[in-house]
């Protein structure tokens, strides 16, 4: 492993750790789960490069639950005893509305997005 590499590892796992609640948010927007299946979602809709087991998961949205990001209910399951679904409260509905405000729309702002597409296109050369 080259030494950049390493540093975008580096980079990478404090950027998944905090992109973890946007992901689990996003997921509890359009409808009730519960962790297991966030779990496979969130692997599943990040590509492969956010991933947390259910144990994790559930740890996160006991945390939001306790803060008022999310409620919980209790839902039958088909292999065995009712699950725990969560979904997302008006004031978790209201947190990520504020973080994709400011966090992911900026993205998509002209003077960020062409720095972003000079990048993918080799960078200005020093210019």
């Amino acid at each position: 492993m080259t030494e950049l590499d390493q540093m975008l590892e580096n980079w990478e796992s404090v950027y998944k750790k905090g992109l973890l609640t946007f992901w689990l948010l996003l997921l509890l927007d359009e409808k009730p789960s519960y962790p297991y299946e966030m779990s496979a979602e969130v692997t599943r809709l990040s590509e492969g490069m956010i991933s947390a087991d259910g144990n994790s998961i559930y740890r996160a949205v006991s945390r939001f639950e306790e803060m008022g990001l999310v409620a919980s209910e209790s839902g039958e399951s088909k292999l065995g005893p009712p699950r725990k679904y969560y979904s997302l409260t008006e004031e978790g509905r209201g947190l990520l509305r504020m973080f994709i405000e400011r966090n992911i729309l900026i993205f998509q702002h002209p003077a960020v997005a062409e720095r972003i597409q000079s990048v993918m296109n080799g960078g200005n050369d020093g210019k």
